[in-house]
């Protein structure tokens, strides 16, 4: 069981809500491919900080990320822009790392005043209970990635990476990144039933030894809104390559929305 003091708690304001996005994989398959999506997230910031009380990254904004000393990766210029807007209006940021944009160090923090994340983390929000995080590398399957993160967050392993030149460097792992299937591989497209959804098992899991009211992660790249109990929900945020899916919080419950359906209408 947790104690209080392992909470964040946070309390909107009535009027206000808090909006949760994940996995654009900006970059996939190249910049000029990803761009329009960028576009579209952008306006999407554009249209909920007029009342968002909080928004969540839930990690894989970009397809690769690593910050150098004195680099960062080229592009992406709009997105970062209008995030450091928003974080200096007083609309706070919540960033996850995801399993493609692991390796942030600092700036995000620095240059945009965003507290980043780097597994779940759980929340108090106007009484109501979160567990919130990328979703990668938690249930019982998962292995590869599991093996290869032990790999990829090694201080070692990054030391070496910051010693191949950049223009290598960012272009083999953006080529890695890509050809490690694009976004999700085409078995990801269908829910694979209870038994076989790890972050589903997962939540089940959690639960049997403490409550929460709402899980919330990405990775998946599958909109899903599942309960798991009484007072209990599991959500998946989907990704913004094929649904464009996000989630609201209202102060008293949790719905999916698909922003390119509602833009388009």
């Amino acid at each position: 069981m947790s104690s209080p003091k392992d909470f964040v708690k946070l309390e909107i304001d009535d009027g206000k809500k808090i909006y949760f996005a994940s996995d654009n994989h900006l970059g996939a398959p190249s910049y000029s491919e990803s761009k329009p999506r960028e576009l579209i997230f952008v306006d999407w910031l554009n249209k909920v900080k007029i009342d968002a009380g909080v928004i969540f990254l839930l990690g894989d904004l970009f397809d690769f990320w690593f910050e150098y000393k004195k680099v960062v990766p080229k592009g992406f210029v709009r997105v970062l822009g209008k995030m450091a807007e928003i974080s200096d209006s007083g609309i706070p940021i919540y960033f996850f790392t995801g399993n493609h944009d692991m390796w942030m160090n600092g700036y995000f923090k620095e240059e945009m005043n965003i507290k980043v994340f780097d597994s779940p983390q759980k929340f108090i929000i106007n009484n109501k209970s979160f567990l919130i995080g990328h979703g990668d590398g938690l249930g019982p399957g998962d292995k590869g990635f599991k093996r290869m993160k032990k790999v990829f967050t090694n201080p070692i392993s990054k030391f070496l990476f910051r010693w191949i030149h950049p223009d290598i460097g960012v272009k083999l792992a953006q080529y890695l990144s890509t050809k490690n299937k694009l976004i999700s591989g085409s078995e990801d497209i269908k829910f694979k039933g209870d038994e076989n959804e790890w972050l589903f098992q997962y939540c089940k899991k959690v639960l049997t030894r403490e409550n929460f009211n709402f899980f919330i992660f990405g990775h998946r790249h599958l909109p899903l809104q599942i309960n798991l109990n009484d007072q209990s929900q599991y959500i998946n945020l989907g990704d913004w390559i094929s649904y464009f899916s996000y989630a609201i919080f209202d102060g008293d419950k949790v719905d999916l929305k698909y922003f390119k359906k509602e833009s388009s209408s």
